[in-house]
């Protein structure tokens, strides 16, 4: 393959070592982010009383028209409502909190992830062509003090 078939990320003329550097930089940051975030939980209450069984109900009614009929659309609608209510009510249960940590390791954890997303763009974006070897040495090409 000849360097004008080469392209880097993102098919523009671009880096990939900056788009690799900024990726891994990207990757350690997020990952002590979020290794500093506790998730816990609590009962799913509805008006009061604990409504998870009740929310079943659409998901198992949808399940069994499905098993009676695959082609069924009363089966898929009451089905994918049914998994979205479970969904909705697992995440609306959930309780997340950013356990103490150093500022330094704050800074240090959001530095690596603006600046590995900084790298990325910028390895995205096309690099102005440098000049050849014969250009560089050509008669009348301007010279380098």
């Amino acid at each position: 393959m000849s360097a004008e078939q080469l392209r880097g990320a993102g098919g523009t003329p671009g880096g990939i070592g900056q788009f690799l550097g900024g990726l891994v930089m990207v990757a350690v940051g997020g990952y002590l982010l979020l290794n500093q975030v506790t998730v816990g939980g609590s009962f799913w209450d509805f008006f009061g009383f604990n409504s998870f069984g009740l929310s079943l109900l659409p998901l198992l009614v949808g399940v069994g028209f499905l098993f009676f009929d695959g082609k069924s659309v009363i089966g898929w609608v009451l089905s994918t409502i049914g998994a979205g209510i479970v969904v909705a009510g697992i995440l609306m249960s959930m309780h997340i909190w950013f356990r103490p940590t150093s500022l330094y390791n704050t800074l240090t954890m959001l530095i690596l992830i603006a600046g590995g997303l900084g790298l990325i763009a910028r390895s995205l974006k096309a690099a102005a062509p440098q000049p050849s070897a014969g250009e560089r040495n050509a008669p009348g090409a301007p010279t380098r003090p």
